[in-house]
């Protein structure tokens, strides 16, 4: 019989493609949902509602792994005040909404596999190699991924194996970040953001849908793991590749920090901001990274 991985936040960018992976491996694949869908082949739908804590509890009785990617996109909208709380209760409430059904049913799973970011080392500028055993920042990224992991800790504390998939930036076809920067870069129009120096840890969407897989399949991971390259790609450096491979070097000059501030307000700080970050403990498990370069990387999914 096929193990079942449930998934939250099933039906986004992340979500899909690592949903036709888990098929094409063998497993069954049950994805939450906030509205009625219809069964497929190997994937079944289950509603929830967040907000309101409802589940359909049978989503997570079939499942024998729980991947948690649900949560609001965190550069979706300016951060105010409402907003900021709607990013962490998307992350939190989810959390804790899929702890509920697991205690009350005396649950156990193979493992629970969630998302997390590298903001969790903040949004400052430095040369420092972060690791997993850093110590979290104390502003709004930090403050939010760490809430996001805290919420694992009830679940953990049920002898659940849980891991933390510390995650940078995803490059891959048809969404992700990229959809944004390609319209600029194919018209010439782009360029370098603020000083051009902060780090960009980023991660093809191919391995950090291998990584889940890789977290079901081997029993020994546990905690937190980045899921970035170890390449100290700066955003100029990134923006120079990009531009090359839309065949031209880049004109303009760098888009001042203070005007990117005025039209994102304090969420400019996840373009202007990145950390360096080690890949040495996930490397240390076994996984090998398919994309390490990045101009290959972008290629591949620009490729039509």
């Amino acid at each position: 019989m096929k193990k079942n991985v449930l998934i939250s936040g099933g039906s986004g960018f992340i979500g899909r493609h690592l949903t036709a992976l888990l098929i094409a491996k063998g497993y069954s694949v049950s994805i939450l949902s906030r509205s009625e869908k219809q069964n497929k082949g190997d994937i079944s739908y289950y509603k929830w509602d967040v907000e309101h804590q409802t589940i359909d509890e049978n989503a997570v009785l079939k499942a024998d792994y729980i991947i948690h990617l649900a949560g609001e996109n965190i550069a979706e909208k300016r951060w105010t005040a409402k907003r900021k709380k709607a990013l962490i209760d998307s992350r939190e409430k989810s959390a804790q909404l899929l702890y509920s059904v697991l205690k009350k049913n005396s649950k156990k799973l193979d493992a629970f596999i969630s998302a997390s970011a590298v903001g969790i080392y903040g949004a400052v500028n430095g040369e420092e190699i972060c690791s997993e055993d850093m110590t979290p920042a104390n502003d709004f990224l930090g403050y939010t991924c760490q809430k996001w992991e805290g919420a694992l800790d009830l679940i953990e504390n049920m002898n659940i194996r849980t891991v933390k998939i510390r995650t940078g930036l995803v490059l891959g076809k048809n969404g992700g970040f990229l959809t944004k920067l390609v319209p600029l870069f194919k018209m010439k129009l782009g360029s370098a953001l603020g000083t051009g120096k902060q780090y960009m840890p980023w991660i093809h969407l191919d391995d950090l849908s291998a990584i889940y897989v890789h977290a079901i399949t081997n029993s020994n991971i546990e905690g937190p793991y980045n899921a970035a390259v170890s390449d100290n790609t700066s955003n100029t450096i990134f923006s120079k590749t990009l531009a090359r491979i839309f065949g031209y070097s880049i004109w303009l000059p760098n888009v001042p920090a203070f005007v990117l501030k005025m039209v994102m307000g304090e969420m400019a700080a996840i373009v202007l901001t990145g950390r360096r970050v080690s890949s040495d403990k996930i490397e240390q498990t076994g996984f090998q990274f398919k994309f390490r370069n990045l101009e290959e990387a972008l290629k591949d999914c620009l490729k039509k």
